[in-house]
């Protein structure tokens, strides 16, 4: 059987220890092996990025920014074949595959304006014939940490900018679909990248560990679930390096009565439903203030859910397909179930679909469900799943105290057509990233993504802004040049202009 391997100093290596079993998530079959690393692998990887350092730190940041230019070419030219890695091993549908990867490429884009994002800036005369700059210069070697949910996308977050500030880059994707991490540092080697500055090694907690401790990795990206969060953060934070780790969500979606319900119900189903509720950003509660919205929603909402189709990728009128794992599918299982025992109301149950040729599948329908509370487990924690909870309140105060109350604020939105309680939502609420009648707001490149609370470990956001600050250091550079021949005496007091 077919082993992924690593991806080391430019060179393809199955070297393992260990493997572990891949599967089609549709179909439940073992489809390939995945290679785990050993902490001297990995080991291997950070040497290599180490020794590639110094002359990528060197190159122009116009000729790094040509690498990008031509990766974004091939990934363009290749979407086909990384779409269908994505659905081969994540399950996700060839049109939500695409819509991944094009919001991966927009990063690259933003990668390819290194020569300007790295610019600094310049005084003159500060004081009397002293002239003060800023230079941004790259930390070294870094690592990224990516989920399963977006095996191209979140990638596509860390290593272009990261590489393109002048770093080396090793990156540790899912274990659970490792092959597209693969792929595109293939295609960043066909760009002209030169080896060693990105590495791809998989594996699991040894792996991870390795980088967090390891003495030559300056930083580390992050993406997943909240508990690992914490643990990467204060590890890494331990052993003295730089931190941005994204965890959890609980995203809320407030429906005053004023919302266009019909375009709220569309924009629901797809936020709760697609990719199978396997985002960070998916909308999972509905927060209905008054009984008659929330009758209204689950009304609409119900026959919205009676058109979903569940099924595999190689069916692109299908919506969402399976979930990641049986494990993980036994897990949102449970977490309807035990909704319905702590007193909520399942209203479209999605439990154990009648799919043809999905039998073994990991696949969850669409759920609804109704009278959810805070302290409910199903409320409390990231289902993850293709679950819509309702809650009813009987006030957007009270809705916004629920939201702020809750330990994730990664995502949430408003839907009304009220500006000015549009107006006090967005600058009040203790949550990270804002929609307003949009229900999924992701930033896009230019701009940061990153929540508040128990959704964000460190202070920087990823990509964007944000990103060009995490990969570098700013060093601050003050030049005088004394008249030849003009002897100074020496001034005790402390420097001002």
């Amino acid at each position: 059987m077919k082993i992924v391997g690593h991806h080391i100093n430019g060179q393809l290596s199955e070297a393992a220890e260990r493997t572990q079993d891949l599967f089609n998530p549709a179909t439940g079959e073992v489809i390939r092996q995945v290679a785990i690393a050993s902490e001297e692998t990995v080991e291997e990887a950070i040497a290599a990025a180490r020794a590639a350092f110094p002359a990528w730190r060197s190159t122009p940041p116009a000729r790094r920014a040509r690498v990008m230019f031509r990766f974004k070419q091939l990934l363009e030219e290749n979407a086909g074949q990384i779409c269908a890695m994505i659905g081969e091993e994540h399950g996700k549908i060839s049109h939500d595959a695409m819509g991944e990867l094009t919001r991966g490429i927009e990063n690259v884009e933003y990668a390819c304006c290194g020569p300007q994002l790295l610019k600094g800036e310049h005084s003159r005369n500060v004081g009397p014939n002293i002239d003060s700059w800023s230079e941004m210069q790259p930390l070294g070697v870094v690592a990224g940490i990516t989920p399963f949910n977006f095996p191209a996308m979140v990638p596509l977050w860390m290593f272009p900018l990261a590489i393109v500030c002048g770093n080396t880059f090793v990156l540790k994707p899912s274990e659970r679909n490792p092959s597209v991490a693969l792929y595109l540092a293939q295609l960043m080697q066909e760009a002209g990248l030169p080896d060693g500055v990105l590495n791809v090694v998989n594996g699991d907690k040894v792996a991870v560990d390795t980088l967090l401790t390891a003495v030559d990795v300056e930083a580390v990206s992050f993406v997943g679930s909240t508990p690992i969060a914490a643990h990467v953060y204060t590890t890494a934070s331990a052993h003295g390096k730089r931190c941005q780790a994204l965890g959890g969500a609980k995203n809320h979606a407030i429906l005053l009565p004023d919302a266009d319900m019909d375009n709220a119900v569309a924009a629901l189903t797809g936020a709760a439903f697609g990719s199978s509720g396997e985002r960070c950003m998916a909308l999972s509660v509905a927060v209905c203030v008054g009984d008659g919205v929330a009758d209204a929603l689950i009304e609409k909402m119900c026959g919205e859910m009676r058109k979903l189709k569940v099924g595999a990728y190689t069916d692109s009128s299908n919506d969402f397909g399976p979930l990641i794992t049986a494990a993980h599918r036994d897990k949102v299982n449970g977490y309807i179930a035990s909704a319905a025992e702590q007193g909520a109301t399942i209203v479209v149950d999605g439990r154990n679909p009648k799919l043809p040729g999905g039998e073994k599948g990991f696949f969850v329908g669409g759920t609804l469900i109704d009278n959810v509370k805070p302290g409910m487990t199903c409320y409390e924690e990231e289902i993850f799943g293709p679950v819509l909870l309702v809650v009813r309140v009987d006030s957007m105060a009270e809705a916004m105290q629920m939201i702020d109350r809750h330990e994730y604020g990664n995502g949430t939105c408003i839907f009304t057509r009220d500006g000015e309680a549009a107006r006090y939502f967005s600058d009040n609420i203790r949550v990270g990233m804002v929609g307003i009648n949009v229900p999924l707001p992701v930033p896009v490149s230019y701009h940061s993504f990153g929540g508040w609370k128990r959704s964000l470990f460190g202070c920087l956001s990823a990509y964007g802004p944000d990103g060009v600050r995490f990969y570098t250091n700013r060093k601050t550079i003050t030049q005088r040049w004394p008249s030849s021949g003009v002897r100074e005496g020496a001034q005790f007091s402390f420097p001002s202009n």
